[in-house]
């Protein structure tokens, strides 16, 4: 990859299949509710492509249930009581990411997580994995009125690090987190060992980057 001159002020992450690997305990959880009711559990690989939507995406997994319903409603209740006690079961850094964020401390350059997870799962989570205190923001999914791939959330994050968006970049592993950047002003990165979506391929986000590995980011940043 070659290097690129532009320096950014900030590296903001997304958090599910970004920075963390969560699909395990979310699979967990989904496969909770499913056992219980005496139907059988489902394989982690066929349920990580939709870890980064949250207990929407894993319920349409395992529920066949309208989303607007009273019984969707109850099962989402469900799924996230039981997944705020194993947010930790499994979950941990994806591979290489530990070493990005100390090389950026080391650089100086601030990061920080904007996610669709709400504050309840976020902190907790962030705190678990050792890396709460030192990111330099922590935008949850209500932190803002609208969650991604609504700009609020990163215009939120750039705000509080004293930037213009466009003095940021961000990295996510699903579309929405593209499509947020875009409309934010910010360049964006598709990290492709993620968990993608199902729907268009990364390819085709508009991405101003792609990256097959963590690490692959300081060269784009020109560290």
């Amino acid at each position: 990859m070659t290097k690129n001159n532009k320096k950014y002020a900030a590296v903001l992450f997304d958090l599910d299949g970004t920075i963390a690997d969560t699909a395990p305990d979310l699979s967990f959880t989904l496969n909770e509710m499913l056992m219980s009711r005496g139907r059988e559990p489902i394989a982690l690989d066929r349920v990580r492509s939709v870890a980064s939507s949250g207990a929407g995406g894993l319920l349409s997994k395992g529920f066949e249930t309208d989303k607007n319903s009273k019984e969707f409603i109850q099962l989402r209740l469900e799924f996230l009581k039981i997944y705020e006690k194993n947010l930790l079961r499994s979950s941990k850094l994806f591979e290489g990411i530990e070493c990005l964020l100390t090389d950026l401390e080391k650089n100086k350059v601030p990061w920080g997580v904007v996610t669709n997870k709400s504050h309840r799962f976020t902190v907790p989570l962030l705190k678990g994995l050792n890396i709460f205190n030192r990111a330099a923001c922590v935008i949850s999914g209500d932190t803002t009125p609208h969650p991604k791939p609504h700009p609020a959330p990163l215009f939120e994050a750039a705000r509080q690090l004293g930037l213009d968006p466009s003095q940021c970049i961000y990295i996510g592993d699903d579309e929405r987190d593209i499509k947020a950047a875009i409309a934010a002003n910010m360049d964006s990165v598709a990290a492709l060992y993620g968990y993608l979506g199902i729907n268009s391929p990364p390819e085709a986000w508009g991405a101003t980057y792609l990256i097959v590995n963590p690490s692959d980011l300081l060269n784009i940043i020109g560290l």
